[in-house]
């Protein structure tokens, strides 16, 4: 008795092809096992961008913006914070200046007089500190000055030593500064700072060479300078000032009591040690109650790094913000993004792909998604500033961290915001997503 042949099994139907890069769907179908590789995830990643080019590159534009922002703001807080470290040091590098705030000393008559420092002072202390590469004592004094045909100015003059422009970092504009010989020689010269000279002259070139009476001795004038930053008359320069040689300025005011003392020391490390050791053999030399002040610029540099730190932090949060805003974006767009792929999703689960496979694979989709517009982002962050160094006089400091950071920021956005999208795809359950239309 013959025996009936039992029918072949059907065909199962071809699973739809991938409407991107057919290819890479299929070999990940046909090679899908309990464990899915890691270069294949890629590749589905890779694929589904460009499935969706338009959409995915506008959600990457908020990753750009973003990006791009942290790396710009980096950049403007260190370029403001240059400015600022160039303008403070433009008033005199490594400067120390001792000034008398306090006290008096009470003379035979019961009259009270200033306890200011002397020269003495300032002899003693270039005994006994090393560093000090330059000095200048200063003598202050007011008059009216005559300029010629019956005009008469009111007029600040300083009594300084020729090391006084190294120590304040004077500009010349025009003529040349008094040296040690005019100091040696009581020479009769001044120098003008530049608003002076402009008033009475027209320019810095006319006032050279031209004469002015000081309480009925004649000064003739050699130069013409201006401060190296503007200080906006919050240094001892006002826009009356002249400068003559300190010996002279001693004829007029008979005393060798100073204003004030300024030294200049060889390296930013040494100004505070400096100054509180120049502090320490200044005030035992006056009476106890008398008070004394080694002014620096370390402190105004550090008040201007925190400040320009603090707007630093203000602009990188903002940007942050533009970055979650964009990641919320990532977020909609993988949703949108799974729900049109459930029949992909079903089928590579009911082939043996696990929930952790699918939840890899479309949180490497968001990854990707944000890592691309974070690359982009800081290479325009970064062109900026690059291009202005390359094509300008202008020289923008840069940190590659920012770049790091940016990159690494917009690692973790992917991350966090394609969590949701990914723990979606996985927890579907693939009876369902297969009969999905």
């Amino acid at each position: 008795m013959a025996t009936a042949t039992p029918p072949k099994p059907a065909t199962p139907p071809k699973p739809p092809r991938y409407q991107g890069h057919p290819s890479t769907f299929d070999q990940t179908l046909a090679s899908a096992t309990s464990t899915i590789r890691m270069r294949e995830t890629v590749n589905l990643a890779i694929d589904s961008f460009r499935a969706s080019k338009v959409r995915f590159l506008l959600t990457m534009l908020g990753m750009i913006i973003g990006s791009a922002s942290i790396v710009l703001v980096v950049t403007v807080g260190l370029t403001g914070k240059q400015y600022a470290l160039d303008q403070i040091q433009g008033i005199g590098p490594n400067m120390i200046e001792m000034q008398f705030v306090g006290g008096t000393v009470t003379g035979p008559d019961n009259t009270s007089s200033p306890d200011s420092m002397t020269r003495d002072d300032m002899d003693t202390v270039i005994d006994q500190v090393p560093g000090i590469v330059a000095y200048s004592p200063m003598l202050e004094f007011h008059d009216r000055i005559a300029v010629g045909s019956g005009v008469t100015k009111d007029t600040m003059l300083l009594g300084v030593s020729p090391e006084y422009k190294q120590v304040r970092n004077l500009k010349i504009l025009a003529g040349r500064f008094f040296d040690d010989q005019d100091a040696a020689a009581h020479t009769k010269v001044a120098d003008l700072v530049l608003p002076f000279a402009v008033e009475m002259y027209g320019s810095p070139d006319a006032a050279v060479g031209r004469t002015i009476s000081i309480s009925g001795i004649p000064f003739t004038v050699i130069g013409v300078f201006r401060e190296g930053t503007e200080t906006f008359g919050q240094s001892e320069i006002s826009k009356q000032t002249m400068l003559i040689p300190y010996p002279v300025a001693r004829y007029f005011q008979g005393t060798d009591n100073l204003k004030q003392i300024f030294f200049t020391v060889a390296n930013s490390s040494d100004v505070e040690p400096t100054a509180e050791r120049i502090l320490a053999i200044i005030k035992p030399r006056h009476r106890a109650s008398s008070v004394y002040h080694a002014e620096t610029l370390t402190e105004v540099l550090n008040v201007m790094a925190k400040i320009a730190n603090a707007l630093t932090v203000v602009l990188l949060v903002a940007a942050f913000i533009t970055l979650v805003v964009s990641g919320v974006g990532i977020m909609n767009s993988m949703l949108a993004n799974v729900q049109s792929r459930l029949r992909e999703i079903g089928i590579r689960k009911a082939l043996g792909a696990t929930s952790k496979e699918i939840r890899l694979q479309f949180l490497t989709e968001a990854v990707f998604l944000s890592l691309s517009g974070g690359i982009v982002g800081t290479l325009l962050g970064l062109s900026i500033p690059l291009s202005i160094n390359l094509l300008t006089e202008y020289k923008i400091p840069t940190t590659w961290w920012s770049a790091v950071i940016a990159l690494l920021t917009s690692v973790v956005v992917g991350v966090i915001f394609g969590t949701v999208p990914a723990n979606r795809a996985a927890a579907l359950d693939p009876v369902e997503t297969l009969k999905y239309e």
